[in-house]
């Protein structure tokens, strides 16, 4: 196996299990609990790029989706990725895809915002359906309050991605 194979390999890993332990900072404040998961996914897509990236998303949501208790809250199973909060984490695939688009800082932050806006709109269409209520009141509820931390974590993350890439071919 190649050199490069490897690492891909190793990073891949990396990052999902990073998203398992650092998914469980979260605060039980609504429907939707607050955490640091758009960072982390945003993260993954602006240092892994979109195909390496959605390798790991698709790793940790497998590791969920069969008990471990990867999501949010400790918690584990398929039935969270059809429970009120599993669109967001469906939404994590095309977010991290969107977030290894772009070459320069400008364009990686439009596109992982806009990744960021699809994994929302994702999953309030989610929350929608199993709330029972109309899309934009889904919105209202779960996306409005979080989308300026989520943005901010998205930029964020774009800045430590590049020192990473630095450090790590140095």
């Amino acid at each position: 196996m190649r050199k490069d194979n490897v690492r891909s390999i190793t990073y891949i890993a990396l990052c999902a299990s990073i998203m398992a332990v650092l998914s469980q900072l979260a605060i039980p404040i609504g429907a939707v609990p607050l955490t640091i998961q758009t960072f982390v996914v945003s993260l993954i897509g602006f240092f892994l790029g979109g195909k390496r990236g959605l390798a790991s998303v698709i790793l940790y949501i497998a590791i969920g989706a069969v008990g471990a208790p990867v999501f949010a809250g400790l918690q584990g199973g398929f039935f969270v990725l059809i429970g009120y909060t599993g669109g967001f984490i469906w939404g994590y695939m095309p977010f991290v895809c969107m977030c290894g688009l772009g070459n320069k800082r400008w364009q990686k932050i439009t596109f992982g915002t806009l990744g960021l806006l699809l994994c929302h709109v994702i999953g309030a269409i989610q929350y929608a359906l199993l709330a029972e209520i109309g899309v934009g009141a889904a919105l209202l509820a779960v996306c409005v309050p979080y989308i300026l931390k989520d943005v901010a974590l998205v930029i964020g993350a774009c800045f430590v991605s590049e020192v990473l890439k630095r450090k790590l071919h140095e």
